[in-house]
């Protein structure tokens, strides 16, 4: 496996991150963030449970947890910050455990943890190629059925639409959809470059490639699939 060990403890690891450092202090298992936390309601996530492990400071614990489809339930919109009594913020140490999942590639483990490959795909390919985390040319209603009728009319009919509203698609200036200059996204590319932003891109691939080959997919088939496939026992009513 390509996993990255003998890294040190892993708690010593994760205390490293910054976001673990903000959003973990003292905490008390009160269980308000549990309470107000909206994946909760859905999913079978309980985040004080996961501060319960992390407090434990056990690395075979931490280990599932990497492991684990539960660090990719939260949505991250840090409900659990704005109720915390003590300011913890288990969204933030939620994004401290999928840092070091990818870190080391135990993202790989989990049904959840491997969308992390078509979405580093997509959006950072939007990103560096475009300047734009989404973009309506490499937005496939196909792919989003959800996105419903209406917005299958937009793409559509973007260039009128987007004009409609104000948007400069597709052309050099200002404005929404404009076209971002080559030397803008070289600066983008150099950031990605300077931060191990690309280096992480390249690490996610890897890492995919072998689960693929282990699945017995191409990374096409391997790609659709994560995207796309859901089993049944993430849900609360499952």
């Amino acid at each position: 496996m390509l996993y990255l060990l003998n890294m040190g403890k892993l708690f010593d690891e994760l205390s490293k991150d910054y976001r673990f450092k903000e959003g973990f202090k003292t905490c008390i298992n009160c269980g308000t963030c549990t309470a107000i936390c909206p994946a909760a309601e859905f999913y079978k996530y309980d985040p004080r449970k996961i501060l319960d492990i992390v407090q434990r400071k056990d690395d075979d614990e931490i280990l599932a947890l990497l492991k684990s489809e539960t660090i990719w339930y939260c949505g991250e919109c840090m409900s659990c910050m704005t109720r915390c009594p003590r300011k913890n913020a288990a969204g933030l140490v939620i994004m401290a455990l999928r840092n070091l999942s990818a870190k080391l590639g135990y993202f790989t483990c989990s049904e959840k943890g491997r969308q992390l490959y078509p979405l580093t795909k997509v959006l950072t390919g939007n990103i560096l190629k475009l300047g734009y985390c989404v973009h309506p040319d490499t937005y496939k209603y196909e792919d989003h059925p959800e996105s419903g009728p209406v917005f299958k009319w937009v793409l559509d009919n973007r260039e009128e639409v987007y004009g409609r509203l104000g948007a400069n698609y597709g052309r050099q200036g200002t404005g929404a959809l404009r076209v971002i200059p080559k030397e803008d996204l070289d600066e983008l590319q150099a950031i990605f470059d300077e931060t191990g932003a690309t280096e992480r891109i390249d690490f996610v691939e890897k890492c995919s490639e072998q689960k693929a080959r282990e699945m017995g997919m191409t990374m096409e088939e391997y790609g659709k699939y994560t995207f796309e496939h859901c089993s049944r026992g993430h849900f609360n009513d499952e």
